[in-house]
């Protein structure tokens, strides 16, 4: 017999299965697909229904943040509106201005709806509710205004005692995210007139940049602390966030960076370049051989694509901080990606190897295990995926060196290997002819690939 403990396990053990496996199967779901049953799920929590809603979402949340979508408004994201757009989820060591950690917006909102304001809060979440669900969008908006300004006095009044708002929200960070999310909460109404401006993504142009303007203007004159957060949170709007250089270069009618940066205005510059700054420090995390090729080029490709673009929106001089900054960071991806394309060629060497003497010509005296072959591919795809934006990235030099002996190699081995399939049959051969094959693929081309094969073909009806 089983004690009532020993069932209680046993259900615990299947439930966690099943969440597991429901985990699973929400994550490989497509971005539209996640983002409706996400919709509806937030729907049924509205109306009280009997999903198991949390399970749900944690499973969707990966996709969504990979795809995002527009999501079922909440009386919680209503509450975010005015400061979304300073929303970030990536890790950090110290408080940037105007980036706002998720992590602090769940603690903030208990301690509002517990301790602060927990009679009005929970009125706002009534009516915001009701108003959703009947889809009164415009009422529900207005509604979260009125919570806005009473969130604002409470939480200014609050974080007076720094203290006990340390005790509540974490650390000094998460207290500094609480008085940015005040300020911007007091200038909603500037705010939602930039996002009505700019759905995402936004392009920029000409009569935008005017607008933003008159809503940065209107700001200096009645909250000038709220002002420079107008750029910031356009730039995370646009498609090209490099362009929000573009209001402070107008206001502050400089352009360089010497001069931006000692500015009020300098604010999306430091926010740009804590950018360069993160991907820098993600890309010299990479060891070989453990490393993710696809994910490595995706980094190093968005490093060159925003460094040149902020250097071509302005004036970034040799002897500024900026400049400084972004020469430091460049030499940093520089140098990492200059040790994998100097890595590349021995690598394949490994996996289609040569004999030893003079003459040399390909092995085929031993199998090679399929962990070389899988690393030489990764790191063919990265010599041959980095060719558009080495240069940018400060690694052109040895991208090129890398790329012509691994195409000379590979020319001379497949000779070797098309010749050796005249002979008699050999499996390791034949399990080298495909390897070679498909890195004549990713070097040369599909069509030098299909010739390979035909090359193989009558080399065999020739035996």
């Amino acid at each position: 017999m089983w004690t009532r403990e020993a069932r209680g396990a046993a259900r615990a053990v299947l439930s966690a299965d099943k969440t597991g496996l429901l985990t699973a199967f929400l994550g490989g779901l497509p971005g539209h697909v996640a983002a409706r049953l996400a919709r509806a799920v937030e729907l049924d929590r509205l109306m009280d229904g009997n999903l198991p809603h949390e399970d749900i979402l944690t499973g969707l949340r990966p996709v969504l943040r990979r795809d995002p979508h527009d999501r079922a408004p909440t009386p919680l994201r209503l509450f975010c509106l005015p400061f979304q757009d300073l929303l970030s989820s990536a890790p950090r060591k110290a408080k940037q201005k105007a980036v706002i950690a998720r992590a602090t917006v769940m603690p903030l909102w208990t301690w509002l709806s517990r301790t602060l304001l927990p009679g009005e809060t929970a009125v706002y979440e009534t009516e915001a509710k009701a108003l959703i669900l009947a889809q009164k969008s415009n009422d529900a908006l207005a509604r979260a205004g009125r919570y806005w300004m009473l969130a604002a006095e409470a939480l200014a009044a609050a974080l007076a005692e720094e203290k006990t708002a340390r005790g509540v929200l974490g650390d000094d960070m998460a207290v500094a995210d609480a008085r940015e999310i005040v300020l911007i909460l007091s200038a909603a109404q500037a705010v939602l007139k930039i996002q009505a401006l700019m759905p995402v993504p936004a392009p920029m142009h000409e009569d935008l940049l005017w607008e933003l303007r008159a809503v940065y203007d209107g700001l200096v004159a009645g909250q000038p602390d709220a002002a420079p957060y107008v750029a910031v949170i356009a730039m995370n709007r646009l498609s090209r966030p490099w362009e929000g250089l573009r209001l402070p270069l107008m206001i502050a009618r400089q352009t360089r960076d010497t001069l931006i940066a000692q500015t009020d205005m300098g604010l999306v510059g430091e926010i740009l370049f804590g950018r360069l700054d993160a991907m820098q420090s993600e890309i010299r995390a990479t060891r070989h051989p453990l490393f993710d090729a696809d994910r490595l080029l995706e980094q190093v490709r968005a490093f060159a694509e925003l460094s040149s673009a902020v250097v071509k929106e302005i004036e970034v001089r040799r002897d500024g901080e900026w400049g400084q900054r972004l020469l430091k960071d460049r030499a940093q991806v520089g140098a990492v990606m200059d040790g994998l394309m100097e890595r590349a060629p021995r690598e394949v060497a490994a996996a289609l190897p040569m004999q030893r003497g003079a003459g040399k010509s390909a092995d085929f005296s031993r199998a090679i295990d399929a962990e070389k072959r899988e690393l030489a591919l990764r790191y063919v795809r990265l010599v041959v995926g980095s060719r558009n934006f080495a240069a940018a990235a400060s690694f052109g030099a040895s991208q090129k060196a890398a790329f012509e002996e691994l195409c000379a190699y590979l020319r001379r081995y497949n000779e070797d290997v098309v010749k050796e399939m005249r002979g008699p049959a050999n499996p390791v051969m034949e399990t080298q002819f495909a390897f070679a094959t498909d890195l004549t693929a990713l070097l040369f081309s599909a069509e030098e690939a299909e010739l390979m094969r035909r090359r193989g073909k009558a080399a065999q009806a020739a035996a």
